[in-house]
C-alpha cells in the first residue's frame, strides 16, 4: 500500500484549518482515510471560544477512531457519532447555535477486502480510480448551487448554512450526517484514493490546468506536493485575482492519496 499526503496553508504563519489522517487498524486489514476543511468564519463573533483548528482536530481524531473501532457502524454514523462527542467536548463553553460554529467539509473513506465505502459532505472532493484508469469523482455540489450574488452576503449565506435548499457541513448538529453523500464499491474496482480541499481542487475546478485524472494522474507520478505546488505557481502569478476571480488569494490545501 502506498499512502502519501500533504497540506499546506493558505496563508504562511496563519493556522492551516484543514486535517488529514489515514489509519490502518492493528489487525491488518484495510484502512480509513479522513480530510477535514475548517470553514473560516467572517471576522467577528462565531459564538466558540476555541477556534477552527481545534475543532477539526477533535472531529478528525473522533472520525479517525470511530472509523476504525466501530466497523460496524455505517460511515454516516460513524459522522453522527464524531459530530456529537465533538460538540459535547465544548457545548459547556461556547453557543453551538450561532451559525458560524466551527465547521467543516468532511471527506471519509473506509476500505476492507471486499469493499470501499465512501462519505463526502460539502465542497472538498474524493477521487476513486479502478483498475482501467477510469477516475469518478465523488462531489457534493450543493454548495456550488448557491449563487455567487448570495454567497456575497454573509447574513444571506449563514441562513443557507446547514439549511433546507441550502448546503451543509458538519458543525453541531449530527443530523446532517444524513446529508451526505455516501457510496460503496467492491475492493476490486478500486485501485486508488485521492482526497483533496478546495484549496488543491482549483488546479481543475478553478484554474483548469487539467481533469480529474489528469489530478490522480500528476499526483501518482511527482507526489501529493506537486499538486499543492502547481496550485500556488498558479495563485503567486494571478495575486490579483484578475485571470481567476477567486474568494481568497490563496486558501489551505491538503492532498491525501492511497494506492489500495
Amino acid at each position: 500500500m502506498r499512502i502519501e499526503l500533504t497540506t499546506s496553508p493558505g496563508t504562511p504563519g496563519h493556522p492551516n484549518e484543514d486535517w488529514t489522517a489515514v489509519a490502518a487498524p492493528a489487525g491488518g486489514e484495510g484502512g480509513v482515510l479522513v480530510v477535514l476543511d475548517g470553514v473560516t468564519p467572517p471576522a467577528g463573533d462565531d459564538g466558540c471560544v476555541h477556534g477552527v483548528p481545534w475543532f477539526t482536530a477533535r472531529l478528525g481524531g473522533a472520525l479517525a477512531e470511530l472509523s476504525c473501532s466501530r466497523r460496524d457502524m455505517t460511515l454516516t454514523g460513524v459522522l453522527a457519532a464524531a459530530i456529537t462527542r465533538t460538540a459535547d467536548a465544548h457545548r459547556d463553553t461556547c453557543d453551538l447555535s450561532h451559525p458560524r460554529t466551527p465547521q467543516a467539509t468532511v471527506v471519509l473513506a473506509r476500505w476492507s477486502e471486499d469493499e470501499v465505502e465512501h462519505l463526502v459532505l460539502s465542497d472538498s472532493t474524493l477521487l476513486l480510480e479502478s483498475p482501467d484508469g477510469t477516475v469518478r469523482a465523488v462531489l457534493d455540489d450543493r454548495l456550488d448551487r448557491v449563487p455567487p450574488e448570495v454567497r456575497r452576503s454573509l447574513a444571506a449565506t449563514d441562513a443557507l448554512r446547514n439549511a433546507e435548499g441550502g448546503f451543509f457541513t458538519a458543525a453541531a448538529d449530527p443530523a446532517v450526517a444524513e446529508r451526505a453523500v455516501t457510496g460503496r464499491s467492491p475492493a476490486a474496482g478500486v485501485r486508488a484514493l485521492l482526497a483533496m480541499t478546495d484549496g488543491a481542487t482549483r488546479w481543475v475546478e478553478m484554474f483548469r490546468e487539467g481533469s480529474w485524472a489528469d489530478c490522480l494522474a500528476l499526483v501518482r507520478k511527482d507526489g501529493a506536493r506537486e499538486l499543492v505546488d502547481r496550485v500556488r505557481a498558479v495563485e503567486s502569478a494571478d495575486p490579483e485575482g484578475t485571470g481567476f476571480r477567486r474568494w481568497k488569494r490563496s486558501d489551505d490545501a491538503t492532498v491525501t492519496y492511497v494506492e489500495l
